[in-house]
């Protein structure tokens, strides 16, 4: 197909065509009539749509308060044909690369992510070019021995294509793994916000989850004693809301100035390069023990809660107060919160340890497999919702990130589900790719005065521009809205949308006037905070308050939960050279708990130091002492064992009917009993059958299972009691708190591994679950169930008793 050809130019607008095939100048005055010449007739269209639009009557509309708070809808004109506006009259001739023209009103890079996934199944090898390659094996030569020729263009576009693979990571927040899913509304929330994920009960919004550890490098370990990252992208049809949190509500500084010295600070110590992944060194207790804010985030970070289970198992918070805003203009502050479904589960710090040696990815590893098995990671979303009034009555600042709104003092609303239910197609071009910028909002979300939050809002889009390339980063199919996007921004590197016309302006009457501001009604409008206060640089008097909810927190964990604390601040606090730094953390710490700070110093072998100096010794009454909610174990989660793993030791001569029994039953529960031999294949049972063990005592350790069965059968016992990998197991599934179930003959192995079969305080071990190796369908029952509890911390002791 071709366009029109333009008439030959003859009577009165033979002028006008011959002057419309140029792109200089044109005459003072479009002549009269209707021209047949196509391109007379753009020009004429063009002219006709222009004079539609003589002035911006607008423009009077951008002064005063009033109109501040009520912006109009952009001013349009509809044009003649679609001509009218276009870039060129060309558009009408299509091809495969071109394809046709564009459709009004559309932009068609914003689709689903079908549009740019590729399947080379049944292709050939090409360049990028779509070249075909001959041969991917050699290089071309000058005769079969050399020298290489500079004219081999296709191993230069592999190797420099290979050259440029890896863009910079993320300074924070590096190492990530992450999922596409969607969100589903409850019911509508008018009365709190405009937002479109909430406007209608059911409404499905689809997301893409990213989880991460925060100081370590892109290749470091999962399982650090870190914060975790919690960012979800929510692909609104009004556009893009990030809810860019953390596994924790709180943080470690008040203010966005202070960021980069703490990232400095936790980071590997610059003049050697360590440790990766860890914040056990001197410069970060130096620098928290001077900064004394961060006392609050430091009990949450020595808690359990830095080093989760899965990040199924954790939950999420929005760390900042927010604001919803309604269709009425009305704000309502508001915090975020993700509650798990499976419940809120740990790894203690031995485990964490062995695993980050046997298998740095167990998390990336675990969110992977959940899904592709079909069980669906599954969150609840929580808001906390009060007045401006309400705040300033608080003994707290709610401005202040290192502050929380006790549940006590504001129950938590459910409003919504999330579920993850698709891995990536592409580590990289997905989870490496995605942007998450504190700034993406949509109308009915906005922002509150934290100091942290202003800096986050500026510092995301900033980094996003640096790591992704340049300023078009949102074009990335990853990043890219399902909403229409429409603007005059154009040009900048990596840009992907084509454009048709010369309009990139508003006002403008050549495109019509489009794209046009939407308004106050559609478009997003800033909620009228008023601001009437002299610039200075400070903080609220009520951000001096540095221990009050250092102490609820600490005093609203369990025994056990109050012990790993303890733990984890002697340990860090041992790495540390200077004994300086330690004393000067021991003494802030007798702030928010002198039984905490006795515990610390005492396993430091030092005196406990005086109180540190506090910004305010008078701080408010607090509302709240005691929350449990603070605790994880708060959030046991439903019971369920679905996607736990249980180790299944077996040799040659154990009983093989009881073990198939095992393995149906936690099949039957969703969860996955792995058959793990002194090596992997083929084992014969006592009864003459034969299974299949597909991990071995060596390639899967002990550590990275949820429970433990020791098998019947004397022979195979045996073979198991001479393998010190056996005992291994054994220790570290009993240290670890583990559910294990011997079954017959198996108990041999507890007793030679000198297990007792009570609890410290000499009560029963729940988690050491006995059966009869013939009739195991009892035990099997009690160990599922105890399995459920994921952990048996009161068999715990510090240091361990195996």
């Amino acid at each position: 197909m071709s366009p029109s050809k333009p008439a030959p130019p003859s009577g009165p607008q033979t002028a006008a065509s011959s002057a419309a095939r140029n792109t200089d100048s044109a005459a003072a005055q479009a002549p009269p009539g209707q021209p047949a010449d196509a391109l007379a007739l753009k020009a004429a269209q063009t002219q006709a749509l222009v004079a539609s639009m003589p002035a911006n009557a607008n423009k009077p509309l951008e002064h005063g308060h009033d109109n501040a708070l009520n912006p109009p809808v952009g001013l349009t004109s509809e044009p003649a044909s679609p001509a009218a506006t276009g870039s060129t009259l060309s558009e009408e001739i299509p091809s495969y690369k071109t394809g046709s023209m564009a459709a009004p009103g559309i932009n068609a890079t914003i689709e689903s992510l079908d549009r740019v996934r590729v399947d080379s199944s049944g292709q050939r090898l090409t360049t990028n070019q779509g070249v075909p390659i001959s041969d991917n094996q050699n290089s071309l030569k000058a005769g079969l021995r050399g020298p290489a020729l500079l004219e081999d263009f296709v191993l230069r576009e592999k190797l420099t294509h290979f050259d440029h693979e890896r863009i910079p990571e993320r300074i924070v927040h590096a190492r990530g793994s992450a999922a596409h899913g969607y969100f589903e509304c409850y019911d509508a929330i008018p009365q709190l916000t405009k937002a479109a994920p909430f406007k209608e009960a059911g409404k499905i919004t689809p997301v893409f989850v990213r989880f991460s550890t925060v100081a370590g490098e892109r290749g470091s370990k999962d399982t650090a004693r870190d914060v975790r990252g919690f960012a979800v992208k929510f692909y609104t049809d009004e556009g893009n809301w990030d809810l860019v949190g953390n596994n924790i509500p709180v943080f470690f500084i008040q203010d966005a100035m202070k960021f980069p010295d703490l990232v400095h600070a936790v980071k590997p110590e610059p003049h050697h390069g360590m440790p990766q992944a860890g914040s056990a060194h001197d410069t970060f207790w130096d620098f928290v023990g001077l900064m004394p804010e961060s006392t609050h985030m430091l009990m949450w970070a020595m808690s359990d809660r830095a080093i989760p289970r899965s990040y199924r198992m954790m939950q999420g918070f929005g760390v900042h107060t927010y604001r919803l805003v309604n269709a009425a203009g009305e704000s309502v502050f508001v915090k975020f919160h993700w509650n798990p479904v499976l419940g809120t589960h740990s790894l203690v710090w031995d485990e964490a340890v062995k695993i980050s040696g046997a298998d740095p990815d167990f998390h990336r590893r675990d969110l992977w497999e959940a899904i592709e098995a079909g069980a669906f990671p599954e969150w609840e979303l929580a808001v906390q919702v009060f007045t401006e009034e309400q705040a300033e009555a608080f003994s707290f600042d709610v401005l202040d990130a290192t502050k929380i709104v006790p549940e006590e003092l504001v129950p938590l609303k459910p409003i919504g589900r999330m579920v993850l239910n698709r891995n990536p197609d592409n580590f990289f071009a997905e989870t490496e790719q995605v942007a998450f910028c504190t700034a993406h909002v949509v109308p009915g979300i906005d922002f509150s005065n934290d100091p942290l939050l202003a800096g986050r809002i500026h510092s995301y889009v900033d980094t996003q521009i640096t790591r992704l390339g340049g300023p078009n980063f949102h074009e990335l199919p990853i990043n890219a809205p399902i909403a229409q996007v429409h603007n005059n921004q154009r040009d900048g590197m990596h840009r992907q949308a084509i454009h048709r016309g010369r309009v990139a302006y508003e006002p403008n009457s050549l495109g019509g006037g489009c794209p046009f501001q939407a308004g106050a009604q559609a478009g997003f409008v800033t909620f009228p905070q008023k601001v009437e206060q002299d610039k200075v640089r400070g903080k609220p008097e009520k951000f001096a308050d540095h221990y009050t909810q250092a102490t609820l927190f600490f005093e609203s964990q369990t025994p056990s939960e109050q012990a790993h604390i303890a733990a984890a601040f002697r340990f860090e606090l041992s790495k540390c050279t200077v004994p300086a730094v330690r004393e000067r953390m021991v003494a802030s710490l007798v702030n928010a708990s002198r039984a905490l700070a006795k515990q610390v110093a005492d396993g430091l072998g030092m005196a406990l130091p005086a109180a540190l100096p506090k910004a305010l010794e008078t701080p408010v009454k607090p509302e709240v002492t005691q929350s449990p909610n603070l605790s994880l174990t708060a959030r046991p989660g439903d019971g369920s064992i679905a996607t736990r793993k249980v180790a299944v030791l077996v040799a040659n001569g154990v009983d093989g009917a009881a073990i198939a029994a095992l393995q149906a039953a936690l099949l039957a529960a969703g969860a996955v009993g792995r058959l793990v031999g002194p090596r992997i294949g083929a084992f014969t049972t006592a009864s003459g059958e034969t299974m299949q063990a597909d991990a071995s005592m060596e390639n899967e350790p002990g550590f990275l299972f949820d429970g433990l069965v020791l098998p019947d059968g004397d022979a195979g016992v045996a073979v198991l009691a001479a393998d010190g990998h056996t005992g291994e197991f054994i220790k570290d599934q009993y240290r670890h708190c583990k559910t294990i179930l011997a079954l017959g003959a198996g108990g041999s192995l507890l007793a030679d591994n000198k297990v007792p079969d009570t609890l410290p305080s000499g009560e029963a071990d729940p988690g050491l679950v006995f059966g009869d190796g013939e009739d195991a369908g009892p035990a099997i029952d009690a160990f599922l169930a105890a399995l459920g509890k994921h952990r048996h911390p009161e068999r715990e002791t510090d240091p361990p008793s195996i």
